[in-house]
């Protein structure tokens, strides 16, 4: 009896190992397709007074800022800096966007998802045409979410968590701090998952150390700059305008200093619109209303002890407008989706633009639609868009996976309602907040589903 023995060559094994991505691959292809579609159809980049601007002047001139945007997406724009190009910047941040995509369907192929599982988890983010023009933005999204995912991959490659691993991981959660301080929180809460599954005392350790030592280094920085050691000088400002939507003074009795800070009969139709409000309490004290940080914390740190129940059910309400079928503005001045037109869009007559165009790229100028590109992406809108429901579905069907693999599932759904709750207990909803949440609860709804058995020799872990 004779018994074949041949073995396929390495070549014949890389081919059908690739032949095994083929549908993701497909899929990367089309999602790159748009990307260049969005660069055609809108010219030059989506531009948004102030934050746009604010982040290009400190690319000019790195200094830590006292206000809401510390020096993470800054850094990633002054890299960029030599090619005098906003253009170059979106096109980046659209590969940025498919490079997630990809962290995606690999770190779900390690952990044993089926391959339409993994391709599936990743089209909200490669689809959604909110996340194309969220890339096409001038904008910190599109860097936090790949930091937030990079981080959790390097966590989740293996079943057992390395020194090395969880020190990457620490710096990419640092850099995601750094980026937008809603990481800061996600931090400690990825450290408590850790401890809970007692991964051990020394991958912990350098996770805390990793993360720890540059949060620090920009501490110490900003410290240098404005007198007092902190990564962000807005954290008081923005939990102050959280809680204008519930205090009552009467119930909270402040003292005279913080007495000075309670609602004083403006009303707004966001939190977050407090912090702008000019007849807010706030921006009616003498100096500008980040000088004040320290005293809105403390306000803040009052009322809700006062109020917890107040303060919790105004959380849970603005949450929940991220499930609405519907889009609702939140505030009433934004368009919280399907936000491709026709058009030309002036940009505001201010001195920093003015700075800016000089010193980071003299071609910026109002953005413009262009034909058939952007005829083809506002028709395209309307059915690329994941509607609030699918995303419940979506979190209920993670949480029901980090229920049955917590080991592996727990902490990434974790930090998708981290991401969904943090900036709404922090400050206020908003739909653009919403969309880092899409790609992490994709990530944990499809560890629902796993292949059969396989050797850790293959690569996949079934754990």
């Amino acid at each position: 009896m004779l018994t074949d023995t041949r073995v396929a060559l390495p070549s014949q094994r890389r081919l059908a190992a690739l032949a095994d991505h083929r549908v993701f691959a497909a899929l990367l292809l089309l999602a790159a397709v748009l990307r260049v579609v969005t660069m055609l159809g809108y010219r030059p980049v989506t531009l948004y007074w102030y934050d746009s601007f604010t982040y290009l002047d400190t690319a000019v001139h790195p200094v830590p800022s006292a206000t809401f945007h510390p020096i993470g997406y800054p850094l990633l724009l002054r890299a960029l800096l030599p090619f005098h190009s906003v253009e170059l910047v979106a096109a980046v941040q659209h590969v940025i966007g498919l490079g997630t995509g990809m962290l995606l369907y690999a770190v779900l192929r390690r952990r044993a998802a089926p391959g339409w599982v993994a391709a599936s988890a990743a089209v909200p983010l490669l689809f959604d045409a909110s996340f194309l023009r969220l890339e096409h933005a001038v904008l910190s999204d599109t860097q936090f979410i790949f930091l937030i995912v990079a981080g959790l991959a390097v966590l989740m490659w293996s079943p057992r968590l390395s020194v090395r691993a969880a020190a990457g991981a620490g710096l990419l959660f640092a850099a995601a701090a750094l980026t937008r301080t809603i990481a800061l929180p996600l931090l400690l809460l990825v450290v408590l998952v850790l401890a809970v599954r007692r991964v051990g005392w020394r991958p912990l350790a350098a996770l805390v150390l990793a993360g720890a030592v540059p949060l620090a280094g920009y501490a110490a920085w900003y410290a240098q700059h404005h007198g007092r050691f902190a990564i962000s000088g807005a954290d008081g400002v923005a939990l102050w305008a959280r809680t204008m939507t519930f205090a009552d003074c009467a119930r909270i009795q402040p003292p005279p200093d913080l007495a000075r800070l309670c609602p004083n009969g403006t009303k707004v139709d966001a939190a977050s619109e407090y912090v702008w409000a000019p007849g807010a309490s706030l921006n009616l004290l003498p100096g500008d209303r980040f000088t004040h940080n320290d005293l809105a914390r403390s306000f803040a740190i009052e009322a809700i002890l006062a109020q917890p129940l107040d303060y919790l059910g105004d959380v849970a309400r603005d949450t929940a407008i991220a499930f609405s079928w519907t889009p609702i503005p939140h505030p009433d001045r934004t368009t919280p989706a399907f936000g491709f037109k026709s058009g030309h869009w002036e940009l505001p007559d201010q001195p920093l633009i003015g700075k800016v165009k000089r010193e980071y790229d003299p071609d910026i100028r109002g953005l413009s639609s262009v034909s058939p590109y952007a005829d083809f992406l506002i028709a395209y809108q309307y059915a690329a868009y994941l509607r609030g429901p699918f995303l419940g579905l979506i979190l209920l069907l993670g949480g029901a996976a980090a229920a049955r693999r917590p080991r592996v599932a727990l902490l990434p759904w974790a930090v998708a309602m981290g991401l969904l709750i943090g900036p709404v207990a922090v400050l206020d909803f908003d739909h653009r907040y919403v969309l880092p949440v899409i790609p992490v609860a994709c990530l944990t709804a499809a560890l629902a589903f796993r292949v059969g058995e396989q050797s850790p020799s293959s690569g996949i872990w079934r754990r």
